[in-house]
């Protein structure tokens, strides 16, 4: 996976997680009560009942079961609206206690339950849990709206915002006025009461639809996996990864129902990663095997059966055009943006278009030299996406002689985890790890490790699950089963997921150094939230604009490469000795190697995204291929042997993650990223004092200030694009 991969899901890979007001987003659909819809189910035997007795107040995975998560969001929803009703009619006019602070306090018990349900049903999902997302999706989006279009509460969080200057809040009080106000207006608080019913019926259509194409689109890429019996297709192969093909087909075949396979018959399967390309694809020699992979790739989700999401996206932008019409704005992209560093689609649009020209130029220079290799061994075809990744590897091989047979027994991933990743972290920021086996796992991939601060006091807790599995999303992502609040009294509870191929048993877990990079990535976004330091949870962490959340993130990926992290880590998994020197500058040699084309696929799929985003509510409902071969010609991002890094059948991020008119930012966050790192470069490089100045001054502050001035009070300036270009090769092109 690229630097752009992880699929955040929720804190990160979703929208950073909602603050409590909009977090306790759940109730009945229309007519129903709350007290109905609690379930007598739920008494002191539920885990989630009470606060968790486990160190970080972390969940009791050993006591929950799939049973208890209905009843405990049921029960959570009608506390809420308990909670929230008691704030909305107060006699007591309001004050920033009785009101912003009253709904801050709101909804921990739904909170409880969600963070762990959101969680859980990311990364190890079943039939049941699809069952109580299914049934309860409607009544999220039916207590967020009970919450934003509640007359009552509006007119009092209104009345503290008007007169907030003269309150003499200290900056993080007056921030979170500002915050809950502008995200009443923004969710529809100021519609009529006709507005505010069609806004309802909107948006528990739109969760509802997130949720059948996250369900859909988890079954596609399960049935769109390549499997065969015959050796031969998969000539290319390492033994290694014969034997993690030959395992995944075993436990698919051993967690099927009535498994028609005859007994003993020899079989191998190759999982889909959620990316268009398929990390396989660089080694098998047989093209029709590629061929076949990648196309199961790109018709994962438009096979015309039950797993098809086309109508399901299609029907979706149509509603959130509606919804934007509705709140105002020309089109859903604007309504998103409001909020957002960027401000507007104007401006995400221009800073994406502006890349496109010196990507896809790169991009069509490497595609000659694959060509001209093609040509020399007499290939009798032309490039075709499904040979991008087996070319160009041995481009890179014969440019640089570097193949990844050579660089991956220098990754073994526990060894990267603490003597990279770790490592880096103790460098920069002074903190210790320490894995606490007493902790109970959702499942036993997981591992657990107490975060300890420079001074040795507790900081956080930290899980990371990091093999991929037929019942979990795609890609990797960052949350946190527990937000720091200095109001609440908790510390972050924080995990990371990813999807790497899991070894056969007893064998070594070997990564590509991008598979390195998505570590170092994730951890960036954990130490955000492990940083956090603010008084109220909503601000806390990683809640921030989706077009900053990535940049601690992507900053940290660039400790990866810094020569004395590299060095810590990269070691031969069977002698433990470090990697050659050679070998090192050949790499660092190849850095900018293949970089047109990943650009180009990254700014392919941002161009879907504001495409879908930008439509008018007047737009006719659209089918998905058409639309997205219009959308790509007309920013000359059609290019067929670089596919975007997603179709938009399965372009998770922006259906149902929380990245709707905001995949852009990744290359936003680059530019900041980049420039943060160069500005590391230019005082010192990896110090303790660099570190704590970036964590005082950024990461611990989550969204307690204006995210522009805090970058540039960091910075001391404004961010250049420049360094962006220098780490990409761009520079000059």
């Amino acid at each position: 996976m690229s630097r752009f991969e992880n699929a955040f899901l929720s804190t990160a890979r979703k929208a950073a997680p909602m603050p409590i007001v909009a977090l306790a987003a759940v109730v009945l659909s229309a007519g129903a009560t709350w007290a109905q819809n609690a379930s007598p189910a739920f008494g002191p035997s539920n885990p989630f009942y009470a606060a968790s007795t486990l160190p970080f107040q972390a969940p009791p995975f050993d006591k929950i079961r799939d049973s208890d998560y209905q009843p405990a969001i049921d029960a959570g929803m009608a506390r809420q609206q308990q909670e929230v009703e008691a704030i909305a009619n107060n006699p007591v006019p309001p004050t920033f206690d009785n009101t912003i602070v009253a709904l801050e306090k709101s909804g921990q018990l739904l909170d409880r339950v969600e963070m762990v349900f959101n969680g859980v049903t990311a990364a190890n999902t079943d039939d049941d849990l699809q069952k109580v997302q299914e049934y309860e999706a409607p009544r999220l989006s039916a207590n967020q709206d009970a919450i934003y279009l509640n007359g009552r509460l509006f007119a009092r969080v209104k009345a503290i915002y008007d007169q907030r200057d003269a309150l003499h809040l200290d900056p993080e009080s007056l921030k979170l006025v500002d915050y809950d106000y502008k995200l009443f207006v923004h969710n529809g608080a100021g519609l009529s009461e006709a507005d505010k019913a069609r806004l309802k019926k909107i948006n528990e259509e739109d969760s509802s639809l997130e949720n059948t194409f996250m369900t859909r689109l988890l079954a596609a890429a399960k049935n769109g996996g390549y499997s065969t019996a015959d050796p031969a297709a998969l000539a290319g192969l390492s033994d290694a990864q014969m034997a993690a093909a030959a395992q995944a087909a075993q436990a698919r075949k051993s967690a099927a129902a009535g498994d028609p396979s005859p007994s003993g018959r020899q079989e191998w399967l190759i999982p889909l990663q959620n990316t268009t390309q398929q990390p396989d694809l660089v080694s098998l020699s047989n093209r029709a095997t590629r061929q076949a992979i990648f196309e199961n790739s790109w018709n994962r989700a438009e096979r015309g059966d039950g797993n098809d999401t086309r109508a399901t996206i299609a029907r979706l932008a149509q509603l959130r055009e509606q919804k934007a019409a509705l709140l105002g704005f020309p089109n859903y992209a604007a309504w998103v943006l409001t909020d957002q560093m960027a401000k507007n689609p104007e401006a995400a649009l221009h800073f994406v278009d502006a890349l496109a020209p010196a990507a896809t130029a790169k991009a069509a220079r490497e595609a000659a030299e694959i060509q001209a290799l093609i040509d020399s061994q007499h290939g009798g075809f032309t490039l075709q996406p499904w040979d991008w990744e087996f070319y160009s590897e041995q481009v890179r091989k014969a440019k640089y002689d570097l193949d990844e047979s050579q660089i991956k027994p220098y990754f073994e991933l526990n060894n990267v985890l603490e003597n990279g990743v770790f490592y880096a972290a103790h460098q920069l920021y002074g903190l210790t790890f320490k894995e606490r086996h007493d902790i109970p796992v959702y499942q036993p991939d997981v591992r657990v490790f107490e975060v300890f601060d420079a001074d040795s006091k507790p900081l956080a807790l930290f899980y990371c699950d990091y093999f991929k599995r037929d019942n979990k999303n795609g890609g990797a992502w960052m949350d946190v089963f527990m937000n720091q609040s200095k109001l609440l009294g908790t510390l972050p509870v924080v995990y990371n997921v990813a999807n790497f191929e899991k070894p056969a048993p007893g064998q070594p877990a070997l990564l590509s150094f991008e598979d390195v990079t998505t570590m170092f990535h994730e951890f960036g976004h954990a130490l955000h939230g492990m940083f956090a330091d603010t008084v109220y949870p909503s601000l806390s962490g990683t809640q921030v604009a989706r077009d900053f959340v990535e940049f601690p993130s992507q900053f940290n990926e660039h400790w990866a490469s810094y020569p004395e992290v590299f060095s810590h880590y990269a070691r031969n998994y069977k002698t433990g000795e470090p990697m050659p020197a050679d070998l090192v500058a050949r790499i660092e040699k190849a850095r900018t190697f293949n970089q047109g084309y990943e650009l180009t696929e990254i700014l392919a799929a941002a161009e879907l995204d504001l495409q879908w985003h930008t439509l008018p509510a007047t737009a006719p409902l659209e089918d998905p291929d058409v639309f997205e071969k219009d959308a790509l010609e007309k920013t000359n991002l059609w290019i067929g042997y670089v596919p975007p890094r997603y179709r938009s059948s399965y372009f998770l991020h922006i259906w149902a993650n929380g990245y709707a008119a905001g995949y852009y930012a990744y290359l936003w966050t680059e530019m900041l990223d980049d420039d943060a790192f160069q500005w590391f470069l230019d005082h010192g490089g990896m110090t303790r004092a660099n570190g704590d100045r970036f964590r005082q001054m950024v990461l611990s502050r989550g969204n307690t200030e204006d995210l522009e001035k805090m970058y540039e009070a960091w910075l001391g300036g404004q961010p250049s694009i420049e360094p962006m270009l220098k780490f990409r090769g761009l520079k000059g092109n």
